[in-house]
């Protein structure tokens, strides 16, 4: 029962199981004897293993610093290892941020903070093989703030990137919708379904593309709703790998001076071409 003690008590979330049998043959404990302790507490549901190698590579004031985030993704997720997987995510994600006002600064900060381990900030009119420019690979997901030129929808749309639209201006912020290519409403599906609705929307949206307003009508905390709202729907997707869903099909709109989101759902148009309307 001593050695039983003492293995337990290299269960402190610094090792996982290699380590712990590792550090028990070390003290005398054979591997045999430590397998079988970790055995018996997997089975009864009380241990999980997880990558601690990853809190290890960090040095000690990033780890302090990503310590809130870390507890916070456990306790929302329900994990058992303290914010290791979540945090191997993130480390590994590659997040490309289009813009270059205040809330594509704003968002950017807020992902790297959160601990996303590649963050390139790209100017609007950039192509989408821009956040690659700093040899980081394929982005995980590119955030479009701003203008939007079709031409870079397009290449996103070509290269099969998933997508975030952001904007705030005119005291109304606007997070959304979630592009994943083929497979879920695009911004083309969102201006064939406003033309639907008003026949004079392209005459609309030509003018807004070609006049944006000066100054935006954003301020400061407008802007910091809108930048965290983006953020919290990007790490949505980086933490699980799968649909934010409150913005896949859809938008989370903020209008002032109510201080109220809400969402607005946009499904896949069938005359869009992007194919995301035969899996509706």
């Amino acid at each position: 029962m001593a050695d039983v003690a003492w293995i337990v008590g290299l269960l402190d979330g610094s090792r996982d199981r290699a380590d712990v049998v590792r550090a028990a043959a070390e003290g005398g404990v054979p591997a045999q004897a430590a397998e079988r302790v970790l055995a018996l507490l997997a089975a009864a549901g009380v241990i999980e293993d997880f990558p601690a190698a990853t809190l290890r590579v960090l040095p000690q004031p990033a780890r302090a610093a990503l310590a809130p985030e870390l507890a916070t993704a456990s306790l929302a997720h329900g994990d058992s290892d303290g914010g290791a997987r979540t945090l191997a995510r993130r480390l590994a994600a590659q997040v490309a941020v289009h813009g270059d006002g205040r809330l594509a600064a704003a968002i950017g900060s807020l992902l790297r903070r959160s601990g996303i381990g590649h963050v390139v900030l790209a100017d609007a009119d950039a192509p989408a093989s821009t956040s690659r420019a700093s040899g980081t690979g394929r982005p995980d997901l590119t955030v479009l703030t701003g203008q939007r030129p079709p031409e870079l929808q397009e290449a996103l749309i070509r290269e099969q990137l998933p997508h975030l639209a952001v904007s705030a201006s005119e005291a109304i912020g606007v997070v959304g919708p979630l592009v994943i290519p083929g497979r879920s409403a695009c911004l083309r599906c969102l201006d064939l379904t406003r033309t639907d609705r008003d026949p004079a929307w392209p005459l609309i949206l030509a003018q807004v593309a070609s006049r944006q307003p000066d100054p935006l009508g954003c301020d400061a905390p407008l802007t910091a709703a809108v930048a965290a709202q983006a953020a919290f729907q990007a790490l949505a997707l980086i933490d699980r790998a799968a649909f934010a869903e409150a913005v896949t099909n859809g938008t989370l709109e903020l209008v002032l001076p109510g201080w109220q989101w809400r969402r607005r759902t946009w499904p896949p148009h069938p005359r869009c071409c992007c194919g995301s309307s035969g899996r509706a």
